[in-house]
């Protein structure tokens, strides 16, 4: 009878120790939950979006090694200082002698990735694979986007349709920004997502690799300095004002038309026997992820030789083909330091955080291309040879037309227009395009004024 009476005393005392523990755990998931006030969590949360519409650089590929295989992942880097409810192992809070009754707390903010080979155990992939990938695909990209834009400069150009020129608010990489703007709606708003499910490195090649250098902020810039040295103020402000306007309803227009594809492709496959997307190509493994490496290698070899081959054979001239030759040769690196500066967007400034919503990767990136792209052509102008104005000219279509962008620029200006704080799109771009042109006109127009160059 006595053990009976102990055996029931243990069992309440176990029960009770279970349900203050529990409650313990609720209390404490919950004063997390609100150590921020609502709307302060949902601002900061918004801020961080905004400002990551565009790019956040390799932080992508950090996050998604932990986000994958039907793991759970939180929003954010820094979910706890924002307020997110972090679950708490049952095991920690009651030691050894955790009950399993204790039912876990909910966590808050965190999603679920699905799994889609749920039978399939895979090994991590070495992450030398997937920077290396990842670097390669923003390299090839990166490359094809510097022949699309010159491409489109010489269409639209005066040779041929005469839509643009050097002389005009039109000026010659309006064609290309557009375009690029249209089809960041395509791939990097709309389809990103479902590209990364194919290859993450995929995604981050087309969107900062190919879209981030057929786009270029510097030359844009560069064209108003230089409009504004021949006294054409008033094209200067329209160049702005219109090229904003015309990139702006851009990748709108390329976010509706990816919308309505993608609703008419679901639509078409409703009924049909294989209505999920097919992820057989998915590049998820080392095997796959060397063969790609193997195959942009291969590409990345072709397209350096052949535009190293080129230039030998072109630089003597002095032709525009040989300043493109060398920008495809440089233009990767460009490509590559923005993608690293692209890090900083989301972040802030100081360990506080200031002024999350700005994305200081793409700021930086921009005005710092554009004020050197200014100091080459004050270069060009200084020396006057035909050498200096091949190896400048192409330094400043290769290397710093893909430092810079438009298409990350006006993805993070859309997103703003969106958010519950508009005003900010305008004061971004206005920060981006006045810092610049008053650095440019100090690095630029200022010397030339001065020594009174042609």
């Amino acid at each position: 009878m006595d053990c009976e009476n102990k055996d029931s005393e243990l069992r309440k005392f176990g029960s009770s120790r279970t349900s203050s523990a529990s409650s313990s755990l609720r209390r404490r998931s919950l004063s997390l939950s609100l150590s921020l006030p609502k709307h302060l969590n949902d601002d900061d949360d918004e801020n961080e979006s905004v400002s990551e519409a565009g790019d956040i650089g390799d932080r992508e590929l950090q996050s998604n090694r932990y986000s994958g295989s039907g793991r759970l992942r939180l929003i954010g880097e820094n979910a706890p200082e924002h307020g997110v409810v972090v679950p708490i192992s049952e095991d920690t809070m009651l030691g050894s002698n955790a009950v399993s009754s204790v039912t876990p707390v909910s966590p808050i903010k965190l999603i679920s990735q699905p799994d889609h080979k749920k039978n399939d155990e895979k090994t991590e992939v070495p992450w030398v694979l997937e920077y290396t990938s990842c670097l390669l695909f923003l390299a090839v990209f990166g490359i094809l986007g510097v022949l699309l834009r010159y491409g489109l400069q010489k269409l639209f150009g005066p040779g041929i349709v005469g839509a643009t020129s050097d002389h005009s608010y039109m000026y010659l990489d309006l064609p290309s920004n557009m375009v690029g703007s249209f089809l960041m709606g395509w791939f990097g708003v709309v389809f990103k997502e479902d590209i990364s499910r194919i290859s993450s490195q995929l995604a981050i090649g087309l969107s900062t690799g190919f879209l981030g250098s057929l786009t270029t902020f510097s030359g844009w810039n560069q064209k108003m300095l230089e409009l504004s040295v021949e006294g054409q103020w008033v094209f200067v402000v329209l160049g702005y004002l219109l090229g904003l306007f015309l990139v702006a309803y851009s990748i709108i227009f390329g976010t509706e038309t990816a919308k309505g594809a993608n609703w008419l492709y679901r639509r078409a496959n409703m009924n049909s026997s294989n209505s999920g997307t097919d992820y057989h190509w998915r590049v998820d493994s080392c095997k796959r992820h060397l063969i790609v490496i193997f195959f942009l290698l291969l590409i990345l070899a072709s397209l350096w030789g052949m535009s190293i081959g080129l230039e030998v054979h072109e630089f003597s001239s002095g032709s525009p083909k040989a300043q493109l030759w060398l920008a495809c040769i440089v233009g990767p690196f460009g490509v590559w330091i923005r993608w690293f500066l692209a890090r900083l967007n989301g972040r802030g400034l100081g360990k506080s955080g200031l002024l999350k919503w700005v994305p200081f990767g793409t700021l930086i990136a921009n005005v710092s291309a554009a004020c050197v792209m200014a100091a080459l052509a004050t270069l060009k102008k200084a020396v006057n040879t035909e050498t200096c104005d091949t190896v400048a000219s192409g330094i400043q279509f290769g290397l710093l037309g893909c430092l810079s962008t438009v298409s990350t620029f006006i993805a993070e200006f859309h997103a703003m227009r969106g958010s519950k704080y508009p005003w900010r799109a305008y004061v971004y771009a206005l920060c981006t395009m006045l810092i610049s042109f008053v650095l440019g006109t100090l690095t630029y127009s200022v010397p030339v004024w001065v020594e009174n160059f042609n």
